[in-house]
């Protein structure tokens, strides 16, 4: 009962006339940065956090959060419009959205986008309201060598289950950890990594890190897309809603890809694309004419864009209850927190209920005011797409930097922002996912932490990660997660072995 209360609290914070104003710029802005090819949830909060630092906690994450999922709305449009995902979740609405679009059923496609969007993030929201206290509670009973199992898996899982190889999330990883180092230690007091550098005995502030590696080689990736040439935008045509005979294709897939994204997004690693992937791959495996999947099919643009929706709320469960991000953006929310000095975790929901449930129940309206917003104003957002590229890119490079540097005033800042920006861009050049650096970041000060901690509670015992069955779960599951991204590439060869010789 008094969690209900604390929810129906949460109304009350979320409808302040301030954080309603929070609301709906971060729906419009989430909303923009969705619509604008090249662009995704991670570079938009990236550039985001400096703009929020000095406001009010409440109102800033209420904020953010809302430029995440509205990220989500947005992103169908580019990859329907123009066959340009702004990032690898709308790489499925591609296959099917953009051949709509060019059959003249453009409408249609946003309208199954917006709408499956809508259900599932409402959908998404309830389910976080109910798994919130029992993750929480759990929580609790976790101590220092649980916490580090925990943290060691999500990061092997984003690991293993980003890129296109173990190798390269393991190097994404340890440049991550490497990196996390850098700064004063905690329990000697002596400088580590820093070169003799003195604006590095504070650590590399995560801001600057997340801003260069993600905002500022997204310029970079759009610049040199931009100079290769650019695809044909599709018009809008055919009626913003849908027929009975779509609606009745389209409700299954939506309910079906929710429940994929939301399961999906409480565990680490692949983020929404995986549960994109899962749901076009179970609609089309459900479907009568399979065949035709990629030749315009309402049902794989409304399953994955529900499961990409759903996955938001999903990330926010563990994010919230545990303190660990199980995305990239995720991460980038952890460290808006932590830069407000908020520690999420188990006691979050004791220490700031008013922040926590004014934050769950502002997705509601959040979610409705999307719905509003992506429907009427679809031909608004649409001219975004026209916004020249020599204006673009370097007003994201603008207010990225200005932000950064407002915070210290210090041009070292900037010099670390282009130095993570140029390798961000490297590393995605060599196809070397981001995710597992920025967790690795986020989480690498408190991956040591809980070690030490544990260890200290052991007297040095190393048994102390298998003495507990959480613990020695957490460890199984590393170990599976790993295994697992070893053997399946050789069970896709075999496969596709199979099948060749089949056809032949």
């Amino acid at each position: 009962m008094e969690t209900y209360l604390q929810i129906f609290h949460g109304f009350s914070v979320a409808f302040q006339p301030d954080n309603l104003l929070y609301i709906l710029i971060g729906c419009l802005l989430g909303t923009a940065v969705g619509v604008l090819p090249g662009l995704g949830p991670t570079a938009g909060i990236a550039v985001m956090l400096p703009v929020t630092f000095g406001l009010e906690p409440t109102g800033a994450l209420i904020m953010l959060c809302g430029l995440y999922y509205g990220t989500m709305y947005g992103g169908s449009t580019a990859s329907i419009l123009i066959n340009t995902p702004g990032e690898s979740s709308s790489v499925m609405t591609a296959l099917d959205g953009h051949q709509m679009a060019r059959q003249g059923r453009a409408g249609a496609a946003l309208a199954v986008s917006a709408i499956g969007s809508f259900i599932a993030g409402t959908i998404a929201v309830v389910l976080l309201s109910f798994f919130a206290v029992p993750f929480s509670v759990f929580a609790l009973r976790v101590g220092p060598a649980e916490f580090f199992t925990l943290m060691l898996f999500s990061l092997s899982a984003v690991a293993s289950l980003s890129g296109k190889s173990l190798a390269r999330g393991l190097l994404s990883l340890v440049l991550g950890l490497i990196i996390a180092t850098i700064g004063i230690d905690l329990q000697s007091g002596m400088p580590r990594f820093t070169g003799g550098i003195m604006e590095l005995q504070e650590g590399i502030p995560f801001l600057v890190a997340s801003v260069g590696l993600f905002a500022l080689s997204e310029v970079l990736i759009n610049f040199e897309r931009h100079l290769q040439g650019e695809e044909k935008i599709q018009p809008v045509r055919g009626s913003l809603w849908l027929t009975r005979e779509e609606w009745r294709r389209s409700r299954m897939p939506i309910l079906r890809g929710t429940l994929l994204g939301f399961a999906k997004g409480l565990l680490p690693g692949g983020g929404a694309t995986i549960a994109t992937v899962l749901s076009y791959g179970l609609e089309r495996a459900l479907s009568k004419t399979p065949e035709r999947f990629g030749q315009g099919m309402i049902e794989g643009v409304a399953g994955p864009e529900a499961a990409n929706n759903a996955a938001v709320g999903g990330h926010l469960v563990p994010l919230l209850t545990l303190g660990v991000p199980s995305s990239s953006s995720s991460a980038l929310l952890l460290g808006a927190f932590i830069m407000f000095g908020i520690q999420p975790g188990p006691l979050l929901m004791q220490n700031h209920p008013q922040l926590v449930w004014g934050l769950v129940d502002s997705m509601y309206l959040g979610n409705l005011l999307l719905l509003i917003l992506n429907l009427p104003l679809v031909f608004l957002f649409v001219r975004l797409l026209y916004i020249p590229t020599g204006m673009l890119l370097p007003g994201i490079v603008t207010v990225a930097s200005i932000g950064v540097y407002s915070i210290k005033s210090s041009i070292f800042d900037l010099y670390l922002i282009l130095g993570f920006g140029l390798l961000g861009y490297v590393l995605r050049k060599i196809d070397v996912p981001l995710a597992p650096m920025i967790l690795a970041l986020v989480l690498g000060s408190n991956l040591e932490q809980s070690f030490r901690q544990a260890l200290t509670i052991s007297a040095g015992d190393m048994h102390i990660f298998i003495a507990s069955p959480v613990a020695l779960g957490f460890l199984t599951l590393t170990l599976l997660s790993l295994a697992l991204s070893l053997t399946l590439p050789f069970w896709r060869a075999r496969r596709r072995h199979a099948a060749a010789n089949t056809i032949d």
